[in-house]
């Protein structure tokens, strides 16, 4: 496996970062009660975070995916990046608040089928946009509309992609160490055979 680089900027406060970061990172703080170690470290960049919260935030209320469709585009995401923080902190999310059955949450961060047909297509079509790199074929995006999606659902799963990339390879050049509140859901990139 390659060496990623890392890089040295501090993770900051609310209190010592850019009036833009700060107002974002106490809107974070107030709605979960902390600040994330991915945040911190995006902060040295207010418009990275902010842009991330947008997406994040509009995919959340406007993808038109229920709760547990969301954290299977966003862990499929993350695991196709080898995500080691996203796929932690989206696993407990999956399992205490969005609802992802305990044996979908554990195919999802092994890669394999998830019990749920309708939720395998979801998965398996995000995975293609992610290592196609956006270029699916007819047939594969007519397998996602037959499985029950839209096709303003493929540009929903895009959004996601574009915040999912900001947070996935932050958290790569920082090496985001995982926060306690996650820690029961570490997650390592399998090893190659």
């Amino acid at each position: 496996m390659k060496e990623i680089a890392r890089l040295t900027l501090a993770k900051m406060t609310p209190e010592a970062a850019d009036p833009r970061a700060r107002s974002a990172m106490e809107g974070v703080r107030k709605s979960l009660g902390f600040v994330p170690n991915m945040y911190a470290n995006m902060a040295n960049s207010p418009s990275a975070l902010e842009t991330y919260l947008a997406g994040y935030g509009l995919f959340r209320s406007e993808s038109g995916f229920a709760p547990a469709e969301q954290e299977v585009v966003f862990l499929t995401i993350s695991r196709e990046n080898g995500c080691e923080y996203c796929v932690a902190a989206h696993s407990m999310v999956g399992e205490k608040m969005s609802g992802v059955r305990a044996a979908d949450l554990k195919a999802l961060r092994a890669g394999e089928r998830l019990t749920d047909a309708k939720l395998q297509a979801l998965s398996e079509f995000t995975r293609i946009m992610v290592v196609s790199g956006g270029k699916p074929t007819p047939a594969e995006v007519q397998a996602f509309l037959a499985a029950g999606y839209s096709e303003q659902q493929v540009l929903a799963v895009i959004l996601a992609i574009a915040a999912k990339t900001i947070s996935n390879y932050t958290n790569h050049v920082f090496h985001t160490e995982t926060d306690s509140m996650f820690a029961g859901y570490r997650w390592e990139v399998p090893k190659a055979a």
